[in-house]
């Protein structure tokens, strides 16, 4: 088994910072998810909801006539690759896992909706555990923190221990600390720098840099930027790597892991 897993973003929306309206069609979507298995995506992260900076939410029915019909047909036709939902919203997450989801990846660490917890321990699903400052339409409001390193963390740790608490096995938690959401770019820079502080807790960590806005440029041009993040997080401990861009991204973490060498272990 790899010392890493790869998770393709799939966008089921109109509003994304970097791709949105690309994969609203349906038939789009399902044909994106399959180019992303094929250059080697662990797993597909599907999303009908946009949680750029400054997204208005969307209704659970909006979001299941977006996700919902991907999820089935790219569970039918991509083998091993497992297949997330990434929603805050228990009605969409218990759409996704009935047609083939096997991991929840909720942006509000179960905050959002009460129902939440149950859906994930009744399934038997992963899920994804993330630090948000605030919400979607706010959280890039003159973000502060005490120590963004400790806070984080202190979050997660208070996060899993509720997750555990609700039913849902340790060994099916990853955790993320939410790079841009709620952070200026020190803060991005600080949790990536001191992110063995946060694998420290126990559990696989997920990283989230991709094409994000303080890589700098616009989000075509931060592709550089992604690899360099995402190979010192790999160094640093993280195991997940959520990316727009699957082949260069896995590309460079097989030179990353060949060169750390055999004995090299991540959480």
């Amino acid at each position: 088994m790899s010392a890493y897993r790869l998770m393709g973003i799939l966008n089921v929306t109109p509003d994304s910072f970097s791709d949105g309206g690309l994969f609203l069609d349906s038939a789009a979507a399902i044909a994106h998810g399959l180019a992303l298995a094929e250059q080697g995506a662990h797993i597909l992260d599907i999303g009908g909801e946009s949680t750029r900076p400054g997204a208005e939410p969307v209704d659970a029915e909006e979001e299941l006539s977006r996700v919902v019909s991907v999820v089935e047909t790219l569970t039918q036709h991509v083998g091993a690759t497992q297949i997330s939902i990434d929603t805050s919203k228990a009605a969409v997450a218990r759409a996704a896992v009935a047609v083939g989801a096997t991991l929840i990846n909720d942006v509000s660490a179960l905050r959002a909706d009460p129902e939440m917890g149950g859906v994930i321990a009744d399934s038997g699903a992963d899920c994804c555990l993330m630090h948000m400052l605030g919400e979607p339409r706010t959280m890039q409001r003159d973000p502060r923190y005490e120590d963004v390193v400790d806070d984080v963390k202190a979050f997660l740790e208070e996060r899993l221990t509720y997750a555990v608490d609700a039913g849902i096995a340790e060994g099916r938690i990853l955790l993320d600390p939410g790079i841009g959401f709620g952070k200026t770019a020190a803060h991005n820079h600080a949790l990536l720098r001191r992110l063995e502080e946060i694998v420290a807790l126990g559990r696989p960590v997920l990283i989230g840099t991709s094409r994000k806005s303080f890589l700098g440029g616009a989000p075509t041009e931060r592709l550089p930027g992604t690899i360099a993040t995402n190979v010192m997080a790999f160094e640093r401990g993280a195991s997940v790597f959520r990316v727009h861009d699957v082949a260069p991204v896995a590309g460079a973490l097989a030179v990353a892991a060949a060169t750390l060498g055999p004995t090299w272990t991540v959480t």
